[in-house]
């Protein structure tokens, strides 16, 4: 008599003894296949793992216990289960409440089309992933770490999600902020270092006035307390011979990606348009600034998109799809589309003809000017990575300013207590402070 079939689906990021009693349990039912969730599977519905999926394979096949490992593609267990037909389904009594309770009852409805079993385990109190995570946070993350995940996340997340950050604070909101929407967490997945705020912060205009050793010591702050990814505005990337430097400084501090504008001269600020003289770079010498920086960087994780000014100098679709692809044989790793258009309707042109031409190359918007368009339509036209670029500053001025206006005006701060935190709360923001 042939020994029964088990199934268990985990994620298995961060191996615990709740694992470890799945296992035994499921271990009394037969012979043991663990579907370990892919990043994508485990990304449609919360955090990025730490570690890829054929690390965590690995773990799990030297468990005591398991048979055999294979890949669960979905959070719906249902394509396994109809693959290998399991006799019984092992799980943590956990997913009866909460975004897993649908698939369990899908779990339900498919082995019961050949009298399979499911098998509800007890959920084991005291530890949990998310626990264990919010321990890991505290801890903190390497550059080597923190280099690799913009990569993995473009390739597991369907849409990226970066936010605009120019300091600690307003890198610690942009690491910890969640919300939560028919049980699925959204959160942003790393964060943006803008030269225009950089540029504003000191009072300066945005036309690379501020050198990279001083945007990277505010740069620093960010790093020593959060462990998203980071892409890194730098303009025009200078001259070609000074790029290579950069990439090396940015990926050797663990900044995931830089974004370069194909533009030369003064620069001038994109969403001026036409309104301000905006000089294109050539091709040639645009593919010769992207051949050195992939030349200069060490590791095959650290990124290089190109910034497409086309549209905002004025020209049309055909000048932006010829350097598209230029820069696309010359290496790059991603396409930024920038446009100052209300509509979208040339962004989302640009997207459709590209795609045609390269279903892989990731592709970055900053939708400033077309924010009415909500993300799943973006994604919808092919784009993977959405940076929201400046928008804790332009939010934290509007709120200072009229705090200090309020102050002069009543000759008091009282006034201006519902715009502004309590000390108390400031005090138990910052991890460490009390």
């Amino acid at each position: 008599m042939s020994q029964k079939k088990v199934y268990v689906g985990m994620s298995a990021d961060i191996i615990h003894p709740g694992h470890l009693n799945i296992i035994r349990e499921a271990q009394k039912f037969g012979t043991v296949t663990v579907g370990v969730l892919t990043d994508s599977a485990i990304a449609s519905y919360k955090r990025l793992p730490y570690l890829n999926y054929k690390q965590r394979a690995m773990i799990v096949e030297s468990l005591k216990g398991v048979d055999n490992v294979i890949p669960q593609e979905t959070l719906d267990y249902v394509p396994n289960l109809n693959l290998i037909k399991p006799d019984f389904v092992v799980h943590g009594d956990d997913w009866k409440e909460g975004v897993q309770r649908e698939t369990r009852q899908k779990v339900i409805d498919a082995i019961s089309q050949w009298g399979g079993k499911l098998i509800d385990v007890p959920y084991t109190q005291g530890i949990s992933s998310t626990q264990l995570n919010e321990k890991l946070k505290e801890i903190g993350t390497t550059p080597q770490i923190r280099l690799k995940r913009l990569r993995r996340l473009i390739n597991a997340r369907p849409l990226v999600r970066i936010c605009e950050s120019h300091s600690g604070l307003t890198g610690l909101i942009i690491e910890n902020t969640k919300v939560f929407i028919n049980g699925i967490v959204k959160e942003f997945d790393g964060m943006w270092s803008s030269s225009l705020v950089d540029s504003t912060l000191r009072g300066k205009p945005d036309i690379e006035a501020v050198d990279l050793t001083t945007r990277l010591q505010s740069l620093n702050d960010i790093l020593e307390c959060t462990t998203k990814p980071i892409i890194f505005d730098d303009d025009t990337g200078g001259k070609i011979e000074h790029f290579a430097f950069t990439v090396r400084t940015l990926e050797r501090s663990g900044v995931s990606a830089v974004i370069i504008e194909d533009k030369i001269g003064l620069k001038k600020n994109s969403l001026l348009g036409t309104d301000a003289v905006q000089t294109q770079d050539s091709i040639e010498n645009f593919c010769d600034k992207i051949k050195v920086g992939k030349k200069a960087q060490v590791t095959d994780d650290f990124i290089i998109i190109a910034r497409i000014e086309s549209f905002i100098a004025g020209k049309g679709l055909n000048d932006a799809m010829e350097r598209a692809l230029a820069y696309i044989d010359s290496g790059v790793d991603g396409i930024m589309i920038h446009s100052k258009d209300k509509s979208g309707e040339d962004i989302k042109e640009f997207c459709s003809v590209l795609r045609d031409k390269n279903k892989t190359i990731p592709i970055v918007v900053v939708p400033t000017t077309f924010n009415h368009i909500p993300e799943d339509e973006l994604q919808s036209w092919g784009i993977n990575v959405v940076i929201y670029a400046n928008h804790m500053l332009r939010s934290s001025y509007p709120a200072m300013f009229n705090t200090a206006k309020s102050i002069l005006t009543y000759g008091r701060s009282y006034e201006a207590n519902d715009l502004c935190m309590s000390v108390k709360e400031i005090l138990e923001l910052i991890p460490g402070t009390k």
